[in-house]
């Protein structure tokens, strides 16, 4: 699982890159190749490979619908700018990006009772700048962080979930 989330989550950046190229085949470090689509009309990207777990899927964009794993839900009131999911049969795992007009701290409290009540073991707490950064995970595979930053209208908020089940 982590070998291709990690590829596919490198391909989410080289597919941000990609400009006017609609689709086409890329190589990752260690020799993998994948298949990525870019939708011209709606920004949404999707990307395949195959690995020898199976397939693994990643599909990006601000109108990709948000699963969140149980117990997870979207800031209330926030605005979703981007949602990225990734699904392997090893595990998925969701990178959520949305703004909202409360502080940090607020944020990151609300997802930590979040995390906390689906299991996860706070592991790391941080606070640098304005800044709100917690991370953990559950003994059953669940993942969990998340960056909340100020900006100027609130707060830009990063949410990463995943499960692994391999």
């Amino acid at each position: 699982m982590r070998a291709a989330t990690t590829f596919l989550a490198t391909m989410t950046f080289v597919l941000a890159a990609c400009g006017s190229q609609q689709s086409g085949t890329i190589e990752g470090d260690d020799g993998e190749t994948g298949e990525y689509t870019i939708d011209t009309a709606t920004g949404e990207a999707t990307a395949t490979i195959e690995t020898e777990d199976g397939t693994a899927t990643l599909r990006s964009g601000s109108n990709v619908p948000v699963d969140l794993p149980a117990g997870f839900t979207v800031y209330p009131g926030a605005n979703v700018v981007s949602n990225t999911v990734v699904r392997q049969a090893g595990g998925s795992g969701n990178l959520l990006t949305m703004q909202s007009g409360d502080s940090p701290e607020k944020l990151a409290e609300f997802y930590k009772s979040q995390a906390e009540s689906a299991g996860v073991k706070i592991e790391m707490e941080m606070a640098t700048n304005g800044a709100q950064i917690i991370g953990g995970q559950s003994d059953d595979g669940l993942t969990f962080s998340i960056m909340a930053s100020p900006t100027e209208d609130g707060t830009t908020a990063q949410l990463t979930v995943g499960k692994d089940l391999s």
